[in-house]
């Protein structure tokens, strides 16, 4: 079975914004208006959904929630959902959601990271239709660095288009809750960096179906009906896959811990190469977070490689959910591309 990818926004398009897991605080609310403004600079209309509270760690009810996020998703008029955040607490809708009418619906973009990783990692390996891991809407200010997409540039896409990223040689220094209580941040400093081969120095040249998300997050969907990615690689990926993990804040010992119980489980069973973010997470007194990653991963004997920034920290690559992906690796030159097809 082939992936579905929506079709591409064009001028004049809906985007739909709603929240999920955790909403917009009062501090916030400039920074938010500002996201929105950006999305309407680049000419679509934006429709801003009443499941928005940011007094708690959800926006409201899980069935008002669902039901929200159920009607954007399906609604034909509505080609983009985008949070504006993740949170801490979205597995609660994935019971709620009607996944067959989600599968049955034209295909929307579905656009965010950190815990809204919990919605669209299973949402494309339940339906086949391909998600958006970037940025989410709080961070839509931000301009992209060197050959760095944003989401706006991808959901414009044609299917069957392709686009290639090259690390741009930079990484935030701003924290990221700075980020959204100043309206008008449009880039971060910066510092040198760069995609580390973590389980040795040859050139590595792959291809296969991207795939992943949020350690914290969707370690605990393995296991459930929500995270069968041996099933994805048998019916959509039989290139196999490129899995990408990223640590949000967990220390080094926990994030070992997550990887080793998710490999027992089968998530990387059809690995062809694995990418981890670049991460601000604690190391711990003997232990590092590239050590917890090798220690946990290594066994796979695939490439890993560290340091991609599909994760918290700033500038955001985005990853597609579903895409064929090539990953090419040499001599300290580092590139993805991936495919809409």
């Amino acid at each position: 079975m082939a992936i579905e990818f929506p079709a591409p926004l064009r001028p004049g398009d809906r985007v739909g914004v709603t929240s999920p897991s955790m909403g917009v605080r009062q501090s916030e609310r400039g920074r938010f208006e500002q996201a929105v403004e950006t999305v309407r600079g680049n000419g679509y209309d934006v429709v801003i959904g009443a499941c928005m509270d940011g007094a708690s760690h959800v926006s409201a009810s899980a069935t008002a929630r669902a039901a929200e996020l159920m009607t954007m998703l399906t609604d034909e008029s509505i080609r983009a959902v985008v949070p504006p955040r993740g949170g801490e607490t979205a597995i609660d809708l994935l019971p709620l959601l009607d996944w067959d009418a989600i599968a049955a619906a034209e295909p929307t973009w579905f656009v965010g990271f950190s815990d809204i990783s919990t919605l669209i990692m299973p949402l494309t390996l339940r339906t086949g239709i391909a998600t958006l891991h970037t940025n989410n809407l709080m961070n839509a200010p931000y301009g992209a660095p060197g050959r760095v997409l944003t989401w706006l540039d991808i959901v414009a896409m044609p299917a069957g288009s392709s686009f290639t990223q090259s690390w741009p040689g930079m990484g935030s220094t701003m924290a990221r809750q700075d980020s959204h209580t100043i309206p008008q941040v449009t880039s971060d400093g910066a510092h040198d960096t760069a995609w580390v081969r973590l389980d040795g120095d040859r050139a590595v040249d792959v291809r296969g179906r991207l795939i992943g998300g949020c350690i914290e997050t969707v370690r605990h969907l393995v296991g459930t009906p929500y995270c069968d990615v041996a099933r994805f690689g048998q019916d959509r990926a039989p290139e196999g896959l490129i899995i990408y993990v990223e640590a949000a804040g967990d220390d080094a010992y926990a994030i070992c811990r997550s990887l080793h119980g998710m490999r027992l489980a089968g998530f990387f069973a059809d690995a062809k190469a694995v990418l981890v973010g670049r991460t601000v997470a604690p190391d711990c007194k003997t232990l590092t977070q590239k050590e917890a990653v090798l220690d946990a991963l290594v066994r796979l004997g695939v490439p890993i490689i560290a340091d991609v920034g599909c994760g918290h920290v700033p500038p955001y690559l985005p990853m597609v959910n579903g895409a064929l992906g090539h990953l090419q690796v040499n001599a300290g030159l580092a590139s993805l591309t991936q495919s809409l097809s």
